[in-house]
């Protein structure tokens, strides 16, 4: 094992924020727009999008050193939109790493109305590609219809089911069944990309290692409610198997009890 770094995260649950960043309880605003028409916008986003490729392959690169193992699954998605389900590790790495996975494709990351808060960048994630959760049941349509255009794209809609990022955790924590509500409503195959940590040669931070696995469909012979659990269970599971590969702590996580 590689030396611990001093860093310590205290938690009582899995559910627990270890991350905080200003304006983290921001929310959206009741004009907020989910699938933008404007010509102009469309074309002011596509060029963020590509500025965002190109820092995603400076920061995953270079910094995090990140590489793919089994990525070649994510072909058999054909021509149809895919869900890509993945453990969540890393503050900024985890919106820039789906840019890297979807090429040739877009990549539509599901993030919190937290995120619209994080300064500048915030102003910027939905012409990233970010597709930021509904606060408001009256939203929901707005949130669905852009989900759907996307996939009818044959886009790559990416969900981080655990919800809060825990920088560097080696572990599967657990994450609801609910979130897998969408490829089932859509009947879409879903992948999961498991993010471990290794152990640098030269370097005390760790390498990111990313592993692939999929396609997983919902089961069309179980009721609704069945085939998500069951798509919950086989995914969680594979990244659970996955995650065994992660040989280094570079953080340390200590459960508080009271």
């Amino acid at each position: 094992m590689a030396k611990r770094a001093s860093k310590v995260f205290k938690y009582r649950s899995f559910d627990d924020d270890v991350v905080f960043t200003k304006n983290q309880n921001a929310t959206i605003p009741d004009d907020y727009i989910w699938l933008h028409q404007n010509w102009f916008y469309r074309m002011i986003a596509t060029v963020v999008y590509v500025i965002a490729v190109v820092v995603s392959n400076v920061y995953c690169r270079l910094f995090l050193r990140t590489s793919f193992r089994n990525k070649q699954c994510l072909s058999t998605q054909g021509k149809r939109g895919a869900f890509i389900y993945g453990n969540h590790t890393q503050p900024l790495g985890d919106a820039l790493l789906p840019m890297l996975v979807a090429i040739s494709r877009r990549a539509y990351p599901i993030a919190e109305p937290a995120n619209l808060g994080i300064p500048m960048i915030g102003r910027l994630l939905t012409m990233g590609g970010a597709l930021i959760l509904p606060a408001k049941l009256s939203q929901m349509v707005q949130f669905q219809r852009a989900m759907n255009h996307r996939l009818n794209q044959h886009q790559r809609i990416f969900i981080y089911p655990e919800a809060h990022v825990w920088p560097y955790y080696t572990k599967i924590r657990p994450f609801p069944v609910g979130a897998f509500h969408y490829p089932v409503a859509a009947n879409l195959p879903s992948y999961c990309m498991t993010i471990t940590y290794q152990k640098s040669r030269w370097f005390h931070r760790p390498k990111q290692v990313v592993y692939f696995d999929g396609p997983f469909m919902p089961d069309q012979t179980l009721p609704r409610k069945q085939r998500q659990q069951k798509l919950h269970d086989q995914i969680h599971a594979q990244m659970v198997v996955r995650s065994r590969q992660s040989n280094v702590s570079y953080m340390t996580y200590q459960q508080q009890t009271h």
